[in-house]
């Protein structure tokens, strides 16, 4: 199999302000129709029908479930998605949490995982691996991408809440550039995976906060949109 990713911006779409213009998050107040244009748009430009993107409720919890075809509606009270079948594709939304996106080149199972302050602290990507094992993953041979989000200078917090995620997500604890406590979950993540055994892990450096063309909640306020970051497992070309 050949593991496929991709991360969406806010270019391009069919969204209006705030939500301009490529927003695929459902639950932010934008146009139902401009939604459905820009699940479709994004569907094309992968290669797969609609139908075949799956969502997740996103609570920031720590559930990962496992799906076996196409979904009508989102993944109830999931932050991460499991599955095994081909040309399904799996998406998290974000707009500063850190996505994740996971594949086993040798047996097509895949994962997305929406990794915010929360749902790392509790464990979701660790729950997310133990899923993929489930479904015939190895973990020796998962491949990782830490997707676009807050970074540490940037995703400033409370003293208390640093040290918090930190006893929990080793790794994550950090100074903001104005020398503030802060939390860098890419780090943290970056450790868990790597504490986990997998060998190849990739990381979008790019600064949600910082970066005009992504998504961001802390820097624009509530009304803002998601950008998508979909994981697929796309079977190879025969000779």
């Amino acid at each position: 199999m050949r593991i496929r990713r991709v991360i969406t911006t806010r270019e391009g779409g069919s969204s209006g302000p705030p939500f301009d213009s490529f927003n695929l998050g459902g639950r932010v107040g934008d146009d139902p129709a401009a939604l459905v244009a820009n699940e479709r748009k994004l569907a094309e430009g992968i290669g797969l029908g609609r139908e075949r993107l799956v969502w997740m409720e996103q609570l920031h919890g720590r559930h990962a479930a496992l799906v076996d075809g196409a979904q009508s509606e989102p993944v109830e009270a999931a932050d991460g998605l499991v599955t095994a079948q081909p040309n399904l594709a799996l998406a998290a939304l974000v707009a500063d949490c850190v996505p994740v996106l996971l594949g086993d080149p040798v047996s097509g199972v895949v994962s997305a995982v929406h990794a915010g302050r929360v749902g790392a602290r509790v464990g979701v990507l660790v729950a997310a691996l133990k899923t993929m094992q489930q479904a015939g993953a190895h973990v020796d041979r998962v491949e990782a991408l830490l997707g676009p989000a807050a970074c540490g200078e940037c995703y400033e917090v409370p003293a208390a809440m640093r040290d918090d995620v930190e006893q929990h997500l080793p790794g994550s604890a950090c100074r903001t550039r104005k020398g503030t406590p802060g939390l860098d979950l890419r780090a943290g993540l970056w450790e868990q995976l790597a504490g986990a055994g997998i060998g190849k892990i990739g990381v979008d450096p790019r600064c949600t906060m910082e970066t005009r063309e992504l998504f961001s909640h802390r820097r624009d306020g509530p009304r803002t949109g998601r950008f998508a970051a979909v994981v697929w497992a796309e079977p190879e070309e025969g000779p």
